[in-house]
């Protein structure tokens, strides 16, 4: 039933355009059904998961080669699941407001986004290391379809040209990976190699790591990988704000935590991630500050958070995966936010540069307070997810043996951007009075263009009070399927050690005077 339905839904995927010319502006509402039903289908997942029981289905693909295209959902899974297909949900409502008046290909849009929802949630349920790999280069396909929708445009189609070759490089390395590790070990399905680990020879094992490592950082965007993230800002807003910050280029990241358990305990783990995970973080946070353009800054921001969650993955520890974790969940909500929040007032004044952007408030009350709690969130300030996720950060890094200071002084850095980054998005452009040489006219946009900002920029900051049922629900499950084994990953609003708290205030005060 579970691979039945979705191939049903790759089928809506491709009945894209005709339910575009059936239903009109409505399309995006009724094609948005599909992922808000997968959505629903995964809370009902949540205690069953909870409890340590993972859910799996498995059906025989070519029973010649003894290959199953199986699904197997644990507490990673879940997460991952849950941000495809809810963010995703939010998305196709988005798409239809933004682009309905404007994108003459409205309905081929449609079908290449709900088939990249589609190819998303079976790559991160997928179990069998073949059925994975045909959703990842799936996602790598339609990303590029994604990308080069406007390609008309010399820009758009170079964008889409890079991302595909990058990714589909990445994606040769990790099939070599991949195929080396259901060789060597005897099995080809991801839980049941965590289960009974690696027995081949040590050469195959580095070889391996080093291929999947590849295939991890080429779609995640790692130095020296990362060219093609900005570059694809070029694509429609709906696309920057579901690829290229909630989903795809998380897909590196999820394999990344997928092979934690198999790979983590050799030295080359560490070796490989911890530093492009700084080198990304820090540039990446760097770069951020430096641009005027909105999805720029955000593209540059979330590049800076790839690297974070490459740097957490690979200090191997419990307390790096659980930081992991709860950094994954609070960056797909703000940032999710943030883009679609971007888009709304380019749609709304014809313009992202933040050098003209002035009192946006009164016109776009609702986007503005969408913007709001996201940046805050974004910018690790109490009491949203994303303070969570630096405190986990901060406190990973003082559970550190050896290397923790470094790490420590990179995380306040990192932190200090953040926040400079999320200042330049609200201050000026929201608070400040108009200027008479930029009179844009900022006006109130439909409901489709806020309802996503508001409802993830919301949830940045709801959650983040119900730090018990997250951490049982959420935090714990991920946490312990990440590390191959169980993490009591709670949360607390205030740090129990102080020195949290402190490094948490310094990052603040030193971010408020950059």
């Amino acid at each position: 039933m579970f691979l039945a339905a979705l191939i049903a839904t790759f089928g809506l995927a491709f009945a894209g355009p005709l339910t575009h010319r059936l239903t009109g502006r409505w399309a995006n509402w009724l094609l948005a059904a599909a992922p808000a039903a997968w959505f629903a289908w995964l809370i009902t997942l949540v205690p069953q998961v909870s409890d340590g029981e993972a859910w799996t289905a498995s059906v025989e693909w070519v029973p010649s080669l003894d290959v199953h295209a199986s699904f197997y959902i644990d507490g990673l899974s879940l997460l991952m699941a849950l941000i495809v297909t809810g963010v995703g949900a939010l998305i196709m409502v988005y798409s239809g407001a933004y682009l309905g008046t404007t994108e003459r290909h409205i309905g081929r849009f449609y079908a290449f986004m709900l088939a990249f929802i589609a190819a998303m949630f079976g790559l991160v349920t997928a179990d069998n290391l073949v059925t994975l790999f045909v959703f990842w280069e799936l996602t790598s396909i339609l990303s590029f379809l994604l990308i080069g929708l406007k390609h008309d445009y010399a820009d758009a189609r170079k964008s889409a040209q890079q991302a595909l070759v990058i990714t589909g490089g990445g994606g040769l390395a990790l099939l070599g990976g991949l195929v080396i590790l259901g060789v060597e070990s005897g099995q080809w399905e991801l839980s049941a190699i965590r289960d009974s680990g690696f027995s081949g020879e040590a050469v195959s094992f580095a070889a391996a790591l080093i291929l999947v490592a590849l295939g991890a950082f080429t779609k995640s965007a790692q130095v020296p990988f990362h060219g093609w993230l900005p570059n694809a800002m070029v694509a429609p807003t709906p696309v920057s704000a579901y690829l290229h910050s909630a989903a795809m280029v998380k897909a590196g990241i999820y394999l990344l935590a997928r092979v934690y358990p198999t790979f983590h305990e050799h030295e080359l783990w560490s070796w490989l991630l911890v530093p492009a995970g700084l080198v990304t973080m820090l540039l990446g946070a760097w770069f951020a500050i430096r641009q005027d353009d909105l999805k720029r800054i955000l593209a540059y921001t979330t590049l800076s958070a790839l690297g974070t969650l490459t740097l957490l993955l690979g200090l191997g520890t419990e307390y790096a995966v659980k930081a992991a974790v709860v950094f994954l969940a609070a960056h797909a909500l703000y940032k999710g936010a943030l883009f679609m929040a971007a888009g709304a007032i380019d749609h709304a004044t014809g313009t992202r540069d933040i050098t003209r952007l002035r009192g946006l408030w009164p016109g776009m009350p609702i986007t503005s307070i969408a913007i709001s709690l996201a940046a805050v969130s974004m910018a690790g300030i109490p009491i949203t997810l994303g303070y969570l996720a630096k405190e986990t950060f901060l406190a990973a890094g003082l559970e550190l043996d050896s290397g923790g200071p470094l790490l420590l002084v990179s995380a306040v850095a990192s932190g200090v951007l953040a926040l400079a980054a999320a200042s330049l998005m609200t201050i000026r452009p929201l608070f400040s009075r108009p200027a008479p040489e930029h009179d844009l006219h900022p006006h109130g946009v439909s409901v489709g263009l806020w309802l996503g900002p508001i409802v993830l920029g919301a949830a940045s900051w709801g959650l983040a009070f119900l730090t018990g049922p997250i951490s049982t629900w959420f935090a714990t499950p991920a946490a312990s399927a990440a590390a191959g084994s169980p993490i009591d990953a709670k949360l607390y609003l205030i740090p129990e050690d102080p020195a949290v708290l402190a490094l948490s205030a310094l990052t603040i005060l030193a971010g408020v005077a950059v």
